[in-house]
């Protein structure tokens, strides 16, 4: 792409997100693994995350990871590294693995602070088959090789085209 173009920016429906979030919610009762605790990961994993608190009937906390102060998100680590360290089931959740950065790094944190990573899963609504990092559960996938657009979740409608259209730019091997 070039780097002076628009991206393409992809609306993803409150429908469709309804349906990604009952498929995903069913792909995870099917498995024999049943998180005792869901996490939120801020921004875009939180919206998810309420809609399959409900839908599997689980408690959710989040993690404020978007606003890259990780002091902020520490404590919040720390809680769940302990909770999987002692057998809880903790289910991250984010709306995209896209590059895979976030997920990485959380998994790194985690394991940093004690985690016992065989109790902690991620699901998104989103998955990209050429991220660095892996998922356990989504709903759908996509290769950012082939697949440029932008997905804009409905939590993120409101935001201003320009903020959107920056935010994409800022991030061009994705849309390379």
């Amino acid at each position: 792409m070039n780097p002076s173009a628009s991206p393409e920016l992809h609306p993803i429906t409150h429908a469709r997100f309804l349906a990604d979030v009952a498929l995903l919610g069913r792909r995870i009762e099917a498995d024999a693994w049943m998180p005792d605790i869901l996490v939120g990961i801020g921004r875009g994993g939180l919206v998810p995350a309420v809609y399959l608190s409900h839908r599997l009937n689980r408690p959710m906390l989040s993690i404020d990871y978007s606003s890259n102060l990780l002091a902020l998100a520490d404590p919040a680590l720390a809680g769940i590294a302990a909770k999987s360290a002692a057998g809880v089931r903790c289910l991250l959740i984010d709306d995209i693995n896209d590059s895979g950065g976030t997920i990485g790094q959380l998994r790194r944190l985690l394991r940093d602070q004690g985690s016992d990573l065989r109790h902690v899963r991620f699901a998104v609504l989103l998955n990209n088959d050429s991220s660095g990092e892996t998922v356990d559960y989504c709903a759908d996938n996509i290769d950012r090789k082939i697949d440029k657009r932008w997905f804009v979740f409905p939590w993120e409608a409101l935001a201003a085209e320009e903020a959107i259209v920056e935010e994409a730019l800022s991030l061009p091997d994705r849309l390379a």
